[in-house]
């Protein structure tokens, strides 16, 4: 089959590589020896397999399991995120309790969970001048910032999906309705926004023209991402954004829209 599909057939065992990294293995040519060992070991020496006892080739995996066990990362982990300490300790339970596949799809599943979560909680910003230059900043403490009177900045540090498309309104029209005094140019810093899905643009094709309608001209600045550009071009929100409304810059939108 990997010949047909062009690819490489591949195995890994934790137990084999940390036998062949305790002995000094460097090269392929441990592999090659293990190899050979084993047919050796298939052809003359099978019957006595059969009496060594579980206990052995138990302690055997326990002895590979210790020189595995990353305990400095482990304590990392708990020193900076225990959430994710949470996740490593599920995962290690479900391999100890489940078949060792289904352990493992425990904790893939709990890792895409925990993204999935991380991704609904991102929220739209209010970004702030840093006078004397052209660098607009999330609020920062012991930072000079400013405001722009009558310019919103706006920043949204994530892929903009479904998941969080409706907090992304809410919180743009939140920011539209507090800045005082009322903001006429909305601009939308897109450097961390990779991609748009089909949810997500519809949403954000309603806030352009709720912004349009409210007198607020919108504007992008920073829209890095080729599948976030794609997108914009798929859902035609270029196009309700109008002509010269894709900047490389928040300081760039600010001096075309407000000519």
């Amino acid at each position: 089959m990997s010949g047909l599909l062009g690819s490489f057939p591949i195995d890994a065992s934790p137990p084999r590589t940390a036998i062949v990294s305790e002995t000094g293995g460097r090269s392929q040519i441990a592999s090659l020896f293990a190899a050979l060992i084993v047919l050796v070991v298939m052809l003359f020496g099978a019957s006595l397999l059969a009496h060594i006892p579980r206990a052995a080739l138990a302690g055997i995996l326990i002895f590979v399991a210790l020189r595995i066990l990353r305990t400095k990362v482990m304590v990392d982990i708990f020193q900076h995120t225990r959430l994710e300490f949470l996740l490593m300790l599920a995962t290690f339970a479900a391999i100890v309790v489940l078949p060792i596949e289904r352990g493992v799809g425990v904790g893939i599943g709990l890792s895409l969970l925990n993204g999935l979560w991380n991704t609904t909680q991102a929220r739209a910003l209010a970004y702030l001048h840093v006078p004397g230059s052209t660098i607009w900043w999330p609020p920062q403490r012991g930072t000079a910032q400013e405001n722009v009177p009558g310019v919103l900045v706006a920043g949204f540090q994530a892929p903009l999906t479904f998941l969080n498309a409706f907090g992304f309104r809410h919180d743009i029209l939140q920011l539209l309705a507090a800045q005082q005094p009322p903001a006429k140019l909305l601009v939308l810093e897109a450097g961390a926004i990779l991609d748009i899905d089909f949810t997500a643009a519809q949403i954000f094709a309603g806030l352009i023209r709720e912004c349009q309608a409210k007198g607020v001209t919108f504007a992008l600045a920073r829209l890095e991402s080729v599948r976030a550009q794609a997108a914009l071009g798929r859902y035609r929100i270029d196009q309700l954004l109008g002509p010269n409304r894709l900047f490389h810059s928040v300081d760039e939108a600010i001096k075309a829209c407000k000519t």
